[in-house]
Formats: C-alpha cells, structure tokens, sequence
C-alpha cells in the first residue's frame, strides 16, 4: 500500500490537517505513527484506513482493512453480535462461518459475555473490545488501531499485542498510535513524526547507540526521543497554508 502526495483539510478555506505525505506499507510492516495531539495522526489513519478519502494525492493498493477508531460510536442501535455479523457481511465473510468467527473474535477479548447487550448501554471498555473484534474479523490485510489499547483491562491489551503479532507473521501490516511509549516495543516498528501536518521518518541513530563519550561536533542531536533523529519526507511546511 502507498500513500503519495496525500493532503486532507475539511473545507477549501480551512487549513491542512496533514499534506504532502508519503510512505509505504509493505507485507508485514510495523509502523507506528507519533505526535503531539493534534498534529493529524487520526486524520492520517482515517485515510490509510479508507474511511476518508484525501483532499490531494493518491493512495493505492490498500488490502482488506480492519479499522479500530479512537472513539468508537457506543449509541449505535445494535447488539454487539448483530454489529459484527453486520460488518461481516460487509466484509464478504462466509455466511456458513460467519457466526463461529464473530463468536471467536468476541471471545478472544472476553466479549462474549454481552454478546447481546446493545451497544448503547456498555461501558467504554466493553465498546471496545466489540471495536477490537470487528476489526479482525477480516483474517489478513490491514490493522489500522488510533488508540486501541485504552480502556482495555490488563488481559485483553496483552491479547491485543498477540494478535498484533499473529497478523504481522502471516504477512499482513500494522499501522497504530498509541499514547504509551513502549507499545509493541518487542517488536521491530517503522517510526513515522506527525509533524507541522507532514510525516517524518524517525530514524535509529547507530552513533548514539554505540554510546560514544561525547557526541562528535557534526552529529545529529536526538529529536523524536533517545538515540534517534530523523529525515524529512516531502516539502517543508509552509506555515502560512496552517493559518498560523
């Protein structure tokens, strides 16, 4: 999947969330996205996500992609096993399966449960485990996840990370943001700077981990966090299209 010259505002008058990025998410690619708040990480995901289109530039070759939203819609007028049988049939799912795989992702984050509680009366931590499941129940392709962790108890977060695991080992991609530092830390991660609206590629800095005395007078400083620095991708920001 590419993201090319990708730019989105909400409006012609109003200023640009994010512009000019462009990266690429390969099979079995880790890539983690970070950045103050507001600085247009959810916007970014909701493209890569398909659920909005961009104002400018191309995105291409987008798989099947399951999407956990930063905030899930809890008043929805369903069940949670009517909403995933729902979207799995959006999804194309196997009508003879569908019923065992809505089941199977439920249970996985200890859902089952309230299988038929309606979604407008759960907690945030039930609605999403439910926005959990839905986004897997697709068994391949694309994991978008804008702060899935939160809210989860201490079991389903750890579930959580397995099957970020299991879908990068079976060759499918992982594209998240997360407030905690060290999530997926065990796990080799793309690191992209949502910066000034553009995307940064933050890049391990080997001098920095070799731990030398004193940093020599041309290296690059530490800016997205301990022993990294990072490369600008696209055009520099023109803070004058940000209504700065």
């Amino acid at each position: 999947m590419r993201l090319e010259g990708v730019g989105k505002r909400y409006g012609f008058r109003q200023p640009w969330v994010v512009r000019d990025v462009s990266l690429e998410i390969g099979p079995g690619a880790l890539v983690r996205l970070e950045g103050r708040n507001g600085t247009g990480k959810s916007t970014l995901l909701r493209v890569i996500a398909g659920v909005c289109v961009p104002t400018k530039g191309t995105v291409t070759g987008r798989p099947v992609t399951g999407y956990v939203p930063e905030r899930f819609p809890p008043a929805l007028p369903f069940t949670a096993h009517d909403y995933l049988t729902h979207l799995g049939r959006v999804h194309g799912l196997a009508a003879d399966r569908l019923g065992a795989r809505v089941d199977a992702c439920l249970d996985r984050f200890g859902g089952l449960e309230f299988a038929g509680v309606p979604l407008r009366n759960m907690s945030k931590g039930m609605c999403q485990k439910v926005a959990i499941a839905q986004a897997l129940l697709p068994r391949s392709g694309l994991l978008v996840l804008d702060e899935a962790w939160t809210g989860l108890d201490v079991e389903a977060k750890a579930e959580l990370e397995v099957a970020v695991a299991e879908r990068l080992a079976e060759g499918g991609s992982v594209v998240f943001v997360d407030h905690d530092p060290q999530r997926l830390a065990h796990l080799e991660a793309e690191r992209w700077l949502i910066s000034h609206g553009q995307a940064v590629r933050v890049v391990p800095d080997v001098r920095n981990q070799a731990a030398p005395a004193a940093p020599a007078a041309h290296a690059v400083p530490p800016v997205a966090g301990e022993g990294v620095h990072v490369r600008h991708v696209g055009h520099e920001p023109d803070e004058r299209a940000e209504g700065a």
